[in-house]
């Protein structure tokens, strides 16, 4: 019996390829990119073959033969092997790290039962080729120059989309993929959103538009019978159209001819544990490779990315306006707490506008980026707060749940009687989370109808979706959220947007932070005026409580002048080395005490020599312990990025060699520093 030997890869750290052996006759060798059952050591795994050959380093002895080769699914494309290969090596992790995860877990388990049914399943369906588009609305002139610009780009392409909210940058992405599914008659398009609470409203968009075209959508709420069937049906081209988070950029798409990323500057894109990588950077990768167009879109595009459209890498393409005739921006309006005292958290002006909305029959927003009762616990009479004992962070406080619970590490406590310190029992909330802003809510205006969005009350399988729908039904007067509510979603009667405690986020050690909450602000204030005022309605209004009503960021967002705002960040970005003028790397150290991790760090920083590099000083982390695990980090940057890869792919073998009891991991351009 003739054989071959197939080199596979495996989800395991450091060398993750291995050499196997299997019997075939000449010319009938597996190909690559096919799935292959292994023994590897007292486990059976599924790994990816990733070459073909007939010679190995491996001694006779020690080669063992695969077990089997999953043969009734089409291989994975040389292109998207060729994807994984560069997000390893990019983000300096073992290439079956990055390939195998990114495949449904029915492909990845021993027995095919799951993967058979599914093949089975999409054999019996008719895949629909008809691309003709239905309820085509007119676009403005600027809404069709974005559309032609998009849908007619050939070759790699990459362009930047900055329209205000509420100027139908939706409608583009979807006229322009009318223009791509009419012109390549098989081929695909990809759309990211950043969150999977975005996905049903431009799933629905997308059906009603495309009845005639196959959709799959790819996020982790799927079954995993689901998302095989979904997979599958990209991988095979049977699906057209492919909407997404950022997993997603890790499907197998064959006949991609286009790539749209909204919202392109939400941090959500970046991945932040296993494999950190930045999906919005491997599509624009993807993109070159493929030479196809991709498209990011978003109100308050990335520094990254405007400097891309500044310095004419990107072609930027521009929507000023809202895309419904006779609707506005919103005014913006600062409240200076300083001033107007709050009352249950509400300035008078703030509670006067929601009391004139409530009159009008109108929808109102209040904005909160804090879930849970009260941030913390505390007892006046001896200082006692409610810290968490495994992470240096507070228990926040769920009222209704009496309970306190950490979101770092899911801890929870009862709710104590009295003061573990002193034995007080007149414990205090201190501040306000969303749950104590409806309560106040509930107790100001008895007769509305008030609903809270957040991940609390949005923990079941389907309740996001439901508790959107009745806003957009008009079943609710006054809304109460976090980020979840702050971007995508169309509300026609809201008029008024209220933020509360904005104001933390101007203090932050994180340098990304203005640009962060500035983002913020101008993506859950473009959800108010979206539709046309109506006769005798209200003017659409922001109103930013704060107690630096002076500070320049919110200026900016009174002015709706992101333009500006961007240019001086990147402005102070140049000055101090930041990104986007130099590139870094993490590299993060746990231990059960935060001595062992700080020495690793320094004897990591001083294993190698680092010309051209800068390796900065270990320090703790701003979260220091979490789960009782305590961590610190390291940080490495270089004007050049090449310099950095190399230098990573050095530093790395080395760091290996070291005997150590610290967990350690690299982040390539990490978010948060």
């Amino acid at each position: 019996m003739a054989y071959c030997i197939l080199k596979i890869a495996l989800d395991t750290p450091l060398n993750s390829c291995f050499d196997y052996r299997w019997p075939c006759a000449p010319g009938d060798e597996p190909a690559v990119g096919q799935l292959a059952l292994v023994d590897f050591g007292r486990r059976e795994v599924v790994g990816l073959i990733i070459a073909v050959g007939h010679e190995t380093d491996v001694p006779a002895a020690k080669l063992k033969d695969a077990m089997a080769v999953r043969s009734q699914l089409a291989p994975l494309s040389a292109q998207w092997l060729a994807l994984a290969s560069f997000a390893a090596d990019y983000y300096q992790r073992p290439l079956g790290e990055v390939a195998l995860p990114g495949l449904p877990k029915n492909l990845r388990v021993l027995t095919t039962v799951a993967l058979d049914r599914a093949l089975k399943k999409l054999a019996k369906d008719e895949p629909a080729h008809d691309a003709t588009p239905c309820g085509m609305p007119v676009l403005n002139a600027a809404q069709q120059q974005a559309a032609d610009a998009i849908g007619g780009a050939s070759g790699f392409a990459p362009m930047l989309l900055y329209g205000v909210t509420g100027s139908g940058k939706t409608e583009v992405y979807l006229q322009a993929c009318a223009q791509v599914l009419a012109r390549e008659s098989d081929g695909q398009i990809l759309i990211l959103v950043p969150e999977i609470n975005l996905t049903p409203q431009l799933e629905g968009n997308i059906r009603a538009r495309f009845p005639g075209v196959m959709l799959a959508t790819l996020h982790s709420s799927l079954s995993e019978g689901e998302r095989t069937l979904h997979w599958l049906a990209a991988h095979q081209g049977r699906a057209r159209i492919i909407l997404g988070t950022r997993l997603a950029i890790l499907a197998s798409l064959p006949q991609l001819k286009l790539i749209v990323i909204d919202e392109e500057h939400d941090p959500s894109y970046k991945q932040q544990e296993g494999l950190r990588y930045s999906a919005r950077d491997l599509a624009v990768w993807r993109a070159r490779q493929l030479a196809i167009p991709i498209v990011l879109g978003s109100a308050t595009p990335s520094l990254e990315s405007w400097h891309h459209a500044g310095s004419g890498r990107y072609r930027k393409l521009e929507l000023r306006e809202r895309a419904v005739r006779d609707a506005v921006l919103p005014r913006v309006k600062l409240l200076d707490m300083e001033r107007d005292k709050p009352r249950d958290g509400l300035t008078s002006q703030l509670a006067a506008a929601l009391r004139q909305r409530l009159e009008r029959g109108e929808q109102s927003l209040l904005f909160l980026n804090r879930r849970g009762y009260a941030p913390v616990l505390c007892c006046e009479a001896c200082g006692w707060i409610s810290n968490c004992t495994r992470c240096t962070s507070f228990m926040v406080l769920h009222k209704p749940e009496h309970r306190l619970r950490c979101h770092h590490c899911s801890l929870e406590l009862r709710i104590p009687r009295s003061c573990p310190t002193c034995g007080n029992v007149d414990l205090q909330p201190l501040g306000r989370g969303t749950q104590r802003v409806e309560e106040g809510l509930q107790q100001m205006f008895p007769q509305a109808r008030i609903l809270r969005i957040d991940a609390d009350s949005t923990r079941r399988k389907g309740s996001a979706q439901a508790a959107f729908d009745s806003v957009h039904r008009g079943e609710v007067d006054i809304l109460v959220g976090t980020q979840m509510v702050a971007k995508g979603h169309d509300f026609k009667k809201l008029t008024l947007v209220g933020i509360l405690n904005p104001d933390t986020a101007l203090f932050s050690q994180d340098y990304r932070a203005s640009e962060r909450l500035f983002a913020q602000l101008m993506q859950v204030a473009g959800r108010a005026g979206r539709a046309a005022r109506s006769e005798g309605g209200s003017v659409s209004e922001v109103l930013i409580q704060s107690r630096y009503v002076a500070h320049p960021l919110y200026s900016a967002v009174v002015r709706h002048d992101y333009d500006r705002f961007a240019e001086s960040l990147l402005e102070e970005r140049r000055q101090a080395a930041l990104p986007p003028y130099i590139y870094q790397a993490l590299l993060r150290a746990e231990a059960p005490e935060l001595a062992l991790a700080i020495a690793f760090l320094d004897s990591a920083r001083d294993c190698i020599g680092h010309d051209g590099i800068t390796v900065n000083d270990p320090i703790p982390m701003t979260m220091t312990r979490v789960h009782n695990v305590e961590r610190a980090q390291l940080l490495v940057e270089s004007a050049s990025r090449p310099a950095l890869q190399a230098f990573l792919r050095e530093w790395l073998a080395t760091l290996r060699q070291l005997k150590t009891r610290v967990k350690w991991s690299l982040e390539v351009d990490p978010l948060d520093i």
